[in-house]
């Protein structure tokens, strides 16, 4: 099949999280399984420094100028190409110097608010994808389209495109129900589509215009990133105003887990820790985990428990439970890395916490990949505990790493941590809970801590199940082709 993935940022050239990690690795995969693949998504400022980083090539297309509308007036874009590394797989970018020439992906880093016209930049993206795809003469079986950014799409090929893609499927994925890119209703204008489709059953959202819900309206497939989370935005607790319109195409939603790119994730072959170790040699662990402690500043005292946390410093992350609990955890003798950056006042409060227990809180505000990679080497176990959570790759990464998962039972994390409780300790690879607050981690954490201190050999063999487990995107890409082949029988 002929796909094209369309989204708002694809790793190494943009990234703010999973999605990157994701539009980086899958079509990849889709190609060696003999499909062909391109990617189109916006040529941020960073995509040109982050290509020369990796030693990439970026060249500007000899097509002519593509001209994309939006409301009534066209703007002009250019269209780039690059490759994904080490791959075949063509990447597009759509450039325009209003639209893309700015700091920050969605947010304006000066102020921490969204960019005030986003609606129109994603309106770019969408319909410069397709104008992209008939300028270089190509015909895609499916265009597979990630997050609101991307939510147009689908109703495009229903209502404007379908004479240009007469056998086109779409595939929407949701990565995050919780990003809706919402916008004024006067916007309908801007997207060029029929006024009649503002109403209820299609594009309109408590009197907004909603992109997430155009693509869950107008897409013939949906997936979601887990199995458990395609289940939980069904139901009012997490479908967060959408859950009606996804019960309704409950037959055409399913849930399929992000892979790992283990190229990429590890510690046999990473460049970026202290030293490589595999299962059958952890001494290089221990390696790792002196040089965390001394890069954030700590005691190199290896017998601590070391718990590392890295993410977004958000109430959605359960980052309340953990501020809540900080005291409580710096009584238990551990040590607690973070990594992140997020809501002010937990900044103020770990920089706090940090000043006051600096042998047991070190702290970097913001975030570094390289860093990332640090952290899930060198910690002992990794906190997640999420109120909700799509997917998770921080969890998987750290399977592989042998840190071991603590996670609240949610979503992904659901579906790829195994509790380690009484019956269950020839299975589990982590520790989870089901409750919210602080009372609920903490009994997880403590059971986690009193395995680590009084039964090693029952803490490796739960470490060393984590490192065998294959998150690979192989069998993930496998399913979205069915998916595929699905979306095009409904077109």
């Amino acid at each position: 099949m002929d796909i094209a993935v369309v989204a708002s940022e694809v790793a190494p050239f943009s990234k703010t999280g999973g999605l990157g990690d994701v539009i980086g690795a899958l079509p990849q995969e889709l190609s060696s399984l003999g499909e062909h693949v391109v990617v189109i998504s916006p040529l941020y400022s960073v995509v040109r420094e982050n290509a020369r980083a990796h030693g990439l090539e970026l060249e500007q297309c000899s097509v002519a100028p593509l001209h994309v509308p939006i409301g009534d007036f066209e703007v002009e874009a250019r269209l780039f190409e690059s490759r994904l590394p080490g791959s075949d797989v063509k990447v597009y970018f759509l450039d325009n110097d209003n639209y893309c020439a700015r700091p920050g992906l969605y947010t304006n880093p000066e102020n921490g608010g969204d960019y005030e016209d986003n609606n129109e930049r994603f309106i770019f993206l969408c319909r410069g994808s397709l104008e992209a795809c008939k300028a270089l003469g190509m015909q895609p079986d499916v265009f597979h389209c990630h997050d609101w950014q991307t939510g147009l799409v689908p109703m495009y090929l229903r209502h404007l495109y379908r004479d240009d893609f007469p056998r086109a499927g779409s595939v929407f994925t949701i990565h995050n129900l919780a990003y809706q890119g919402l916008f004024w209703h006067w916007d309908m204008k801007l997207t060029g589509l029929p006024w009649e489709l503002f109403n209820w059953r299609a594009l309109e959202y408590y009197g907004k215009l909603s992109f997430l819900k155009a693509g869950l309206v107008g897409a013939d497939v949906l997936t979601t990133v887990s199995r458990r989370y395609a289940e939980e935005i069904q139901t009012p607790e997490y479908g967060l105003g959408m859950e009606g319109v996804l019960r309704q195409r409950s037959n055409d939603l399913f849930g399929v887990v992000n892979g790992v790119d283990y190229n990429v994730w590890d510690p046999a072959t990473d460049k970026l820790i202290a030293r490589n170790y595999t299962p059958e040699d952890l001494s290089g662990k221990q390696k790792c985990k002196r040089a965390l402690q001394e890069e954030f500043k700590l005691p190199a005292d290896a017998r601590t428990p070391l718990v590392g946390m890295i993410g977004r410093l958000v109430d959605q992350k359960g980052f309340d439970f953990v501020a809540e609990a900080l005291e409580e955890l710096v009584e238990r003798g551990l040590q607690l890395v973070v990594l992140g950056t997020g809501q002010p006042h937990y900044h103020g409060l770990l920089r706090n916490m940090a000043s006051r227990f600096p042998d047991n809180i070190g702290v970097f505000l913001g975030f570094q990949d390289s860093a990332a990679h640090r952290v899930e080497a060198g910690s002992d176990m990794l906190l997640m505990p999420s109120r909700f959570e799509p997917c998770g790759l921080n969890q998987l990464y750290s399977l592989k790493y042998g840190t071991v998962p603590i996670v609240r039972e949610t979503g992904g994390l659901a579906d790829t941590v195994t509790d380690y409780r009484e019956g269950t300790e020839e299975a589990a690879t982590g520790f989870s809970f089901q409750g919210e607050g602080k009372a609920a981690l903490l009994e997880a954490l403590d059971r986690a801590l009193d395995l680590y201190r009084n039964d090693p050999d029952g803490w490796r063999e739960i470490m060393l199940r984590g490192m065998e487990q294959d998150w690979s995107w192989g069998q993930s890409a496998r399913r979205y082709r069915e998916l595929y082949e699905r979306a095009v029988q409904a077109a």
